[in-house]
């Protein structure tokens, strides 16, 4: 199912993070679909304001 899908996907990307970036992520699961990625309290990006999910890449490169 999607949920199980999206999942997969954030636990793939939190991989990807700290295989990188040496950072250890802490997936917290949102409601309504909300998808936000925050860095020491500043938000790099936000399904809810852009209307779409990142790619990893960007992603990425906001952490680099």
């Amino acid at each position: 199912d999607y949920e199980f899908q999206m999942a997969q996907l954030n636990r793939h990307l939190a991989a990807e993070i700290e295989q990188k970036h040496g950072i250890a992520p802490t997936l917290i699961k949102g409601d309504s679909g909300v998808f936000e990625v925050v860095r020491d309290g500043r938000l790099i990006f936000s399904k809810k304001a852009s209307g779409r999910f990142p790619t990893h890449e960007e992603i990425l490169e906001q952490l680099g």
